[in-house]
């Protein structure tokens, strides 16, 4: 019974700072629905018409959130970098030109670090977003568009820690990145060119990009002979070959298998077989600009190890091989 009600009380502690928080974001969302919409509007323009890159900086909790909203911003295609305040007193304004956007977040409105910065970012030419708790404090004064966060209480039953105000400065800070990315028609390819060592990147990488050409393809006219069928088999080490017409049509396949059964039916007449008269017919294609995962999808629903690529004539471009995904990272 104790320990059942010990668990209770944590959940209703738990609850409460979920709740407290969850009352920031709707503030948030009223103010950015009645309040600030031209502000976030200014925010949303600047930001797409910033020539350079969108500089994000904080101090404390803040800076870590500003961490992360640089993070976000430069992987859904807007460049973007966080730098420390105290940095930038420090050299690190040798990074900036007139053509980035700053965007401080504080939500005293009053850190120090930050202000001791506003003389050079204004020297600079540097347009000045903040986002704030305080829309009367030193650095909403000195800004060129401020966004506010109005935040009642912290979760922190001492109102003392950054919880309530943090959270909702990152969720504006998503608002503004996502806005910016369909703005700019961002597209999954787009995210898997800044992501390529991610699980997403790798499941959009595209046939074409992993795919073999030109002379690793096996390939073989539809009139070549016996011998020289085994030869390129042999010399390609891949266990097929594909036939090809004299306008580079796609034909057929001639597989390990196809050569085992062409021994067993012509026997001592095989030498004398051509190309067209051994091969299957209908092998498995896929288009080079389907996504790499859907080449796998298909060896393992046919327990085949290679794929043809053609284009929308039938005409042979590549092929890949169960060791091109593996290398890819798709497997």
């Amino acid at each position: 019974m104790l320990a059942n009600l010990t668990v209770s009380k944590h959940i209703q502690n738990a609850l409460a700072v979920l709740d407290i928080e969850q009352e920031a974001i709707k503030n948030l969302i009223l103010d950015l629905e009645k309040n600030q919409i031209e502000n976030f509007e200014q925010t949303i323009e600047s930001l797409i018409s910033c020539k350079g890159r969108i500089v994000v900086t904080g101090m404390g909790k803040s800076g870590h959130i500003a961490n992360k909203i640089a993070a976000t911003l430069a992987s859904t295609g807007s460049p973007a970098f966080f730098v420390h305040p105290a940095e930038l007193s420090h050299g690190d304004f040798g990074m900036l030109t007139s053509d980035d956007v700053m965007l401080a977040l504080s939500f005293s409105g009053e850190t120090e670090e930050l202000k001791k910065l506003l003389i050079q970012i204004k020297r600079l030419g540097i347009k000045l977003i903040s986002i704030t708790g305080n829309e009367s404090s030193t650095i909403a004064q000195n800004s060129d568009v401020v966004l506010f966060v109005r935040v009642e209480k912290e979760a922190c039953p001492l109102n003392l820690a950054p919880t309530a105000s943090t959270t909702a400065t990152l969720a504006l800070g998503d608002a503004i990145a996502i806005t910016l990315m369909q703005a700019k028609n961002f597209t999954r390819e787009d995210f898997a060119k800044s992501h390529p060592g991610g699980s997403l990147g790798k499941k959009l990488i595209k046939v074409k990009d992993i795919m073999r050409q030109e002379k690793e393809i096996p390939l073989v006219k539809d009139e070549e002979n016996f011998k020289n069928i085994l030869n390129e088999i042999n010399t390609k080490k891949l266990g097929f070959t594909i036939v090809q017409s004299n306008d580079s049509k796609l034909l057929g396949v001639i597989t390990d298998g196809d050569i085992r059964r062409a021994f067993l039916k012509y026997q001592n007449d095989i030498d004398k077989k051509l190309a067209k008269e051994i091969m299957s017919l209908n092998p498995r294609t896929i288009d080079k600009d389907d996504l790499a995962v859907s080449a796998l999808k298909i060896m393992e629903d046919f327990r085949i190890s290679d794929l043809i690529v053609t284009d929308k004539m039938n005409k042979l471009i590549g092929i890949v091989d169960l060791k091109d995904l593996l290398r890819a990272g798709i497997i």
